[in-house]
């Protein structure tokens, strides 16, 4: 009997102590990474989608020249471009058919085009009708990324760049929790009006040669519990505790069999 309660107590101090623990292989990114990245992924640059807010400045050595391109602003030097972009009312809305009604050009069709390319667009088209020297400078003013779920700080990220990899986000978001499943991140993406949901290892370097290295404007990545997570409910987050209950449980299983 005093032989059978040990080998219980032992059993249950051993199950704690294993479901406590997470595998090494389950935790450590990219684990097969190579240190070449492709030429493609190098080069990405993000596209922009109907409904996104443009921050579009102009400027030349002569500012007058150029303030009728600057929308809402009467800039009569360079301090004044302070004002643009403080807010999305300076900015330019891509409205349904993916076009921006910008001033004295008319509509410019800017979905699907990168920042460069609408850049060069724009600039082209002042400076060959009236501006020869104009500068412009286009920006997404509402890119935001959503991190969900076993992050250590889940939250929407509102950035000044757009161009963020998928490993910078969760940084951003303090990186996945012991409990996160890497194996299985989930990022929802618009293309073209649809919602996407597509699935990331992130134990492995493949992602890196994905459409999802990268991420656009307002993806929601989700990190998902691990199975043993979801299985515990919660139990792993206070093994520690009941691995001290259990401990002194056995003591007294011991000195109770002992008697």
């Amino acid at each position: 009997m005093k032989n059978r309660i040990l080998q219980i107590g032992f059993l249950i101090l051993s199950f704690i102590i294993m479901t406590s623990c997470v595998p090494k292989k389950k935790i450590l990114y990219m684990q097969d990474i190579d240190t070449s990245l492709t030429e493609s992924q190098l080069n990405y640059k993000s596209l922009i989608k109907k409904d996104d807010i443009l921050r579009i400045t102009v400027t030349s050595k002569d500012m007058a020249l150029v303030a009728p391109f600057n929308k809402l602003i009467n800039a009569t030097n360079k301090n004044d471009l302070n004002a643009v972009g403080q807010g999305q009312l300076f900015g330019y809305l891509v409205d349904n058919t993916g076009k921006i009604p910008f001033p004295v050009l008319g509509d410019i069709h800017a979905a699907g085009k990168t920042r460069e390319e609408l850049t060069n667009l724009i600039q082209m088209r002042i400076r060959s009708e009236s501006v020869k020297d104009a500068v412009v400078d286009v920006r997404i003013v509402n890119f935001k990324i959503t991190v969900l779920g076993e992050v250590n700080r889940p939250g929407t990220f509102n950035l000044d760049h757009n161009r963020i990899t998928l490993l910078q986000v969760l940084g951003l978001a303090g990186d996945l929790t012991i409990y996160g499943n890497r194996k299985n991140v989930t990022i929802l993406r618009d293309i073209d009006g649809k919602q996407t949901s597509n699935r990331v290892d992130l134990t492995s370097s493949n992602f890196i040669d994905s459409d999802f290295y990268y991420l656009q404007q307002n993806d929601v990545v989700s990190v998902e519990p691990n199975y043993a997570q979801v299985q515990a409910a919660g139990f792993n987050r206070n093994a520690s505790l009941f691995v001290s209950i259990a401990s002194v449980l056995l003591s007294l299983i011991v000195i109770i069999s002992r008697n």
